[in-house]
């Protein structure tokens, strides 16, 4: 698995911490920014990352902003990618069993650096369950491709 990783101002914090746990559980990432204290627009760092997830280039992203709506918002813009905004371990373990979710979001202003690193850890490590859900992801996809521009 190889994960990009990014965030704007809002979520460097929580940020440096998903990276370490990239690097405790030997997860090959790339960490895209952002390194500013001055505010960003959170689209110029969610939306080339969903876009390198989209392609193949990358299994998973992982971003952070402020609240994650931002980052949610503008990830799920992009074909192919299933984005979740999550704030709690029963959502991250969920979102990968039922939505085989491929981007992870995240809001520093919301959760703390210890929740963020138990939160990652879960959903990097929770498996798709497929069965039952296959149908509901295919339903999504026939959205997408119904009102893709």
């Amino acid at each position: 698995m190889k994960v990009i990783v990014a965030s704007d101002h809002g979520g460097i914090n929580i940020r440096k911490e998903v990276l370490d746990v990239l690097n405790d559980l030997g997860i090959p990432y790339e960490d895209i920014g952002c390194e500013c204290e001055t505010s960003v627009d959170y689209p110029d760092y969610a939306l080339p990352a969903a876009e390198r997830v989209a392609s193949g280039e990358f299994d998973r992203a992982i971003l952070i902003c402020g609240t994650g709506i931002g980052m949610s918002i503008a990830a799920n813009k992009v074909k192919g990618i299933r984005c979740a905004l999550v704030h709690d371990m029963f959502s991250a373990k969920a979102t990968r069993q039922h939505n085989d979710t491929n981007v992870l979001a995240m809001g520093e202003r919301v959760i703390g650096p210890g929740l963020a690193r138990e939160i990652v850890k879960v959903w990097l490590e929770t498996e798709y369950e497929g069965g039952r859900h296959a149908n509901r992801l295919a339903k999504i996809a026939e959205i997408e491709e119904k009102y893709r521009a």
